[in-house]
Order: C-alpha cells, then sequence, then structure tokens
C-alpha cells in the first residue's frame, strides 16, 4: 500500500530530426565515461568521491550485475526544499536533503521550485531555492519556474525573471504546477522561453495543475507545438494513463489493478523523443507495483525515456524508489540510463 504522505506534494492529499536518445544509443558505454560522469557523478568527498559510470559498466557486464548495479551513479530527477513547517512535516534544508543523498546512495539531486499557489501550502521560490543550493553546487542542480499568471505585467517581465533565474545557475523548468490547462494560452509563453534557453520542463499533471483530459490530449498538442523542449512527466494523471482504463477520477487517486495494455503513457514515449517519464512519488511508485509484470516490460521497453526520482520533500520521508534495483531485471545499460544517463542527457 502507498502512503500518500510521501509523496506528490498535493496539500489535500498530503503527499505526489535525430532524438537524442538515439544518439545516446549510439554511444553506448563510450558516452558514460565523459558526458555521463561530467554531471552525473559528484567529486563530493562525502560521498567517496566520483563513481565512474563506464568502469563500473565494464564491470558489471564482465561480472553480472549482482548487487554491484548500486555502484552506478545515481541522479535524483526531483528533489525540494521547504522554509517552514506545513502539513505536520519539518522544514527540508539543503544540509538535510544532502544528508539523506548520502545515506541513499544518491550523487547528485535537482532541486525543484515551487513558485505557484497550487504547488504547496509553502512556497519554495525560485530565488530562494538557488540561494540555498549555492553551498552544494557539485551535488544540487536548481531548477526554476515563473507561475504564467505573472504574464499580467507582461511578457518581458517573465523574460527578466527567467533570465535572471538561468545567469545564477537554473538547469531547467519546475516544477510547473500552476491551476491551468496544460495547453492554456499564458503557458505558450512558457514553452517558448524553455525552448528558447533550452530548457527542459518537470510537470506536474493531477486535478488541480496542468489540467487535461482523459487520453492526456492536451499534452501531446504541446509535445508536438514544441519539439526542441524536453518534458519530464509527472505526477497522478499522468502515471494512470499507463493504463488504458483511465477515468477522470485519477486526476487524483493511484488506480490499482492489473495493467490495461494500449496505455497513453507507453504509446507517447514510443512517439515523441522530447517525452520523459519521472519515476518519483506515489504516483510513480503505484504505476511500477500495481502489475509488476506489466511494468518489467515497461522498464525493459523505455529504459531511455525514463528518469529515476524521489520528490524528496520533508525530513524522514520513505521513499520506497530506492528499493526498485531489486524489484526489477534489467540489463546495465537500461540501469544506467534510468539511474542517471537520461537526465544528464535532458540537461546536456
Amino acid at each position: 500500500m502507498i502512503d500518500p504522505r510521501a509523496s506528490d506534494c498535493n496539500p489535500d492529499r498530503s503527499c505526489d530530426a535525430t532524438s537524442r536518445r538515439r544518439i545516446l544509443a549510439v554511444a553506448g558505454t563510450a558516452g558514460l565515461g565523459s558526458g555521463f560522469g561530467s554531471i552525473a557523478t559528484g567529486t563530493n568527498a562525502d560521498i567517496g568521491g566520483p563513481r565512474d559510470g563506464e568502469e563500473t559498466i565494464r564491470n558489471l557486464q564482465a561480472d553480472g550485475q549482482g548487487d554491484a548495479v548500486g555502484d552506478l551513479p545515481l541522479f535524483d530527477a526531483h528533489t525540494h526544499l521547504i522554509p517552514r513547517e506545513t502539513l505536520g512535516r519539518e522544514p527540508l534544508s539543503a544540509d538535510g536533503l544532502v544528508s539523506w543523498m548520502d545515506e541513499q546512495g544518491v550523487d547528485r539531486a535537482v532541486v525543484q521550485a515551487l513558485d505557484s499557489p497550487e504547488s504547496y501550502p509553502v512556497q519554495a521560490p525560485s530565488w530562494w531555492i538557488l540561494e540555498q543550493v549555492e553551498s552544494f553546487p557539485d551535488r544540487l542542480i536548481p531548477f526554476c519556474s515563473v507561475d504564467p499568471r505573472t504574464l499580467v505585467y507582461g511578457a518581458e517581465a517573465v523574460e527578466n525573471l527567467l533570465e535572471g533565474y538561468v545567469d545564477r545557475g537554473a538547469r531547467g523548468f519546475g516544477e510547473l504546477k500552476p491551476g491551468l490547462p496544460i495547453d492554456d494560452r499564458r503557458l505558450e509563453t512558457i514553452y517558448e522561453l524553455c525552448a528558447e534557453y533550452e530548457l527542459p520542463i518537470l510537470c506536474h499533471l493531477d486535478d488541480k495543475a496542468l489540467l487535461d483530459d482523459v487520453g492526456l490530449p492536451g499534452l501531446e498538442n504541446v509535445l508536438g507545438s514544441y519539439p526542441a523542449v524536453d518534458f519530464i512527466a509527472h505526477a497522478h494523471f499522468w502515471w494512470a494513463h499507463i493504463s488504458a482504463d483511465v477515468t477522470a477520477a485519477d486526476r487524483s487517486r493511484y488506480p490499482e489493478g492489473p495493467v490495461e495494455p494500449g496505455g497513453r503513457v507507453p504509446e507517447l514515449l514510443a512517439v515523441y523523443d522530447n517525452l520523459y517519464g519521472d519515476l518519483s512519488a506515489g504516483s510513480g511508485w503505484n504505476a511500477l507495483t500495481r502489475d509488476p509484470e506489466f511494468a518489467q516490460g515497461f522498464l525493459e521497453t523505455h529504459h531511455e525515456q525514463l528518469v529515476w526520482g524521489s520528490d524528496y520533500i520533508y525530513p524522514s520521508q520513505e521513499i520506497p524508489q530506492v528499493t526498485m534495483f531489486d524489484r526489477f531485471d534489467l540489463e546495465t545499460e537500461a540501469w544506467a540510463n534510468i539511474r542517471a544517463r537520461n537526465l544528464e542527457g535532458v540537461l546536456r
């Protein structure tokens, strides 16, 4: 059973051309020694120095993966920092996040900003996130966000905010979580700016944020309209679509039972090279565990477009995703992609 307190971040639920992936596939293990190691491995003494992805893969291929898969670099696509107590949860500082990363063997982590009122009862604004991560440049990668409703002050105001965040080190846009349809006209400005600044977007789809209809037509419209932007999809309504039997009620719940083949998640991943799935939170975990046999095949087929994440947001939060490397049996290359290489490719 999934603990709804553990993830997906919603206050009322107390939580959650040539494609880049074909280039990575052609590069194989050769790409791991340079690009993969350049961002996915840390040099901080707290984690015992950098982990050489190429060398580890060579050893695993020679000896069989066994427990050594845990030696591959691990890059968390989805974490948070929270400035004060809310929902009965303690604040989470950068020191606290890095301590948790050390305990779990996480080399680096993306820290998502929370700028929209729908995102969390206590906002973690972009300017604050950028300040907090400065002490850990080798471990924490900041994302930023701008609520699209800021456009009441004009597109130039939004661009100035975003440009300032990028100049200060923001590497992506997220968590995108406003209470608007995913294809709202105001979001077009955000997507266009992210294309201009080459920022991937982590988007949260549920009953309060980035609203869409059953079948995700709005998301597909956005994916096709902005092929230069990499979208990392997350939360309830996205992961409910791993199965074909989706209803409107699945915007706010974790569906149970076997996965019905023909879901929109695998279909969209197969069609759009600029789409990735964020495995974090209760929503990602539910997608993997409601039908483990289906999940095994899903991971094997789509490992080039999946990123590992936790959605860690408060101290002592339970993160079941740390056990997935023992639950599923994948080739070393597939684990390397999910654990770090895909995210590194998106951040290029």
